[in-house]
């Protein structure tokens, strides 16, 4: 009982209800109107059958006499299912027919009536309904014509015998086959919903089964399963990210202890304590540029950079860029050339911009060395007008990154050095793309032969 009450609290079941109450008043209806109809017509045609014969028998009349008629009546009487029939004198006394018993004043109203009777030929017994037309012949004569309702009333019970097996019927299929769709339907629901529990229990591989019919429950078990793999990918993502996060700031903070533990234990005046704090200076500086980094790398793909819009020269930009970062590219033996015509003008955060160029610019510089350490890095910067937008690239001639790596890289705190000796936090593509993103642009790396070339084209909105 407790499964059937399920069922029937289903929304197919409910629904399947629905449909089968609008169907039954509809067929319903429709049978109705067809045993109207029929009714109808049966009723048109023993009218016409009673009209036709009474034509005829005038006919005869006029043709022969009273005499004649009887004649004819009494020969037509006598065939199987005939008519009925009375050919009376004007003061009612019957002359020929087959009908034996009348109520009284029948023959004295001509027209149609509904009468019982009986016949007496011996084909029924009691008194039976018929259909009656009396008509007045000329001289006074009385002619009566009439069908046995008899048939009639086979027929309607008939057609009514029908219209109830007919109903009944549908309701039985209808039944059943809401029955068999809600059992279908639960039982799909019911795998969800164990698929689902599984999920919150932290299952996270798990799927919903697709039954291959295309409906829309496969539609949107097929979203729903393309929304978990979207979860369970941000998920092992967050995992990486916070293992990075937990690597790159444990490391820094252990330092800052180290550092202060080693002053307490060592320091004996006060230059080698002034060495201790500036060392720690240094490594906070160090930790609080990677959460501005984090924040900038938020509020960009928030889209709520707090610095608006507005018209600058990315060309003069790009050449201040590569002017503040003469003096470390000399330092480590490497050049910086720009390949931008000015003016060049841009429609964008300044900042933000001129920030994502500075990250691939230290970037290329750290990393952008000839294989081989035969020189220091060779670094390109160049800006262009395009159709409709502003090309941006950086390029270096280093090792580069393997293309199965170049969208990785893009992500938080991903970097192609394992060991992590070298300094970063791996967020400065990261901030790169969502700068991107904000300026609805798009970024590509490719490859510089040797080396590797970044590309940003952000759409020209002026």
């Amino acid at each position: 009982m407790q499964a059937l009450g399920k069922l029937v609290r289903t929304t197919a079941f409910k629904l399947m209800a629905a449909y089968l109450l609008v169907f039954t008043l509809f067929a319903a209806s429709l049978l109705g109107y067809f045993f109207w109809n029929a009714q109808r017509l049966l009723g048109l045609q023993i009218n016409s059958s009673i009209n036709g014969e009474i034509s005829s028998l005038a006919d005869e009349y006029q043709q022969g006499g009273v005499m004649r008629l009887a004649a004819t009546i009494e020969m037509r009487a006598r065939r199987p299912g005939s008519l009925l029939y009375i050919v009376a004198t004007p003061d009612n006394e019957a002359l020929a027919g087959n009908v034996s018993e009348l109520p009284d004043g029948v023959l004295d109203k001509p027209g149609w009536s509904s009468i019982p009777y009986s016949r007496d030929d011996g084909t029924s017994s009691g008194a039976r309904m018929a259909l009656v037309r009396v008509f007045l012949l000329q001289g006074g004569y009385k002619l009566l014509v009439g069908v046995d309702l008899e048939e009639q009333s086979r027929v309607r019970s008939i057609m009514l015998n029908a219209a109830l097996w007919s109903a009944g019927l549908i309701v039985l299929l209808g039944v059943a086959g809401g029955w068999f769709v809600a059992r279908r339907v639960l039982h799909r629901l019911d795998d969800i919903n164990a698929t689902s529990r599984s999920i919150m229990g932290g299952d996270l591989t798990r799927r919903l089964k697709l039954a291959g019919t295309d409906d829309e429950i496969d539609r949107l078990a097929v979203t729903t399963n393309a929304m978990l793999d979207r979860i369970q990918e941000l998920m092992a993502g967050l995992k990486e990210v916070s293992d990075n996060i937990a690597h790159d700031l444990k490391t820094p903070l252990t330092r800052l202890r180290n550092h202060a533990e080693e002053a307490l234990r060592t320091a004996r005046d006060e230059n080698t304590y002034r060495v201790a704090l500036e060392r720690t200076i240094e490594e906070s500086d160090k930790l609080i540029g990677t959460f501005n980094a984090l924040l900038m790398i938020a509020r960009a793909e928030a889209g709520r950079i707090e610095t608006s819009m507005s018209d600058f020269d990315v060309a003069e930009a790009a050449h201040s860029l590569a002017e503040l970062y003469e003096p470390v590219a000399e330092e480590n033996g490497a050049r910086i050339r720009v390949d931008a015509v000015r003016p060049l003008s841009l429609r964008g955060n300044r900042e933000l911009i001129s920030q994502a160029l500075a990250n691939l610019v230290d970037n290329a510089l750290k990393h952008g060395a000839p294989p081989g350490g035969e020189g220091g890095a060779e670094v390109t910067i160049t800006a262009a007008k395009g159709e409709g937008r502003v090309v941006l690239s950086v390029a270096d001639r280093g090792e580069g990154i393997a293309p199965s790596e170049r969208q990785r890289v893009l992500e938080r705190f991903v970097r192609l050095e394992s060991s992590r000796s070298r300094p970063g936090s791996g967020l400065g593509l990261s901030l790169v793309a969502a700068a991107v993103k904000l300026h609805g642009g798009t970024i590509r790396l490719e490859d510089n032969q040797p080396g590797l070339r970044v590309v940003l084209e952000l759409p020209d909105r002026q």
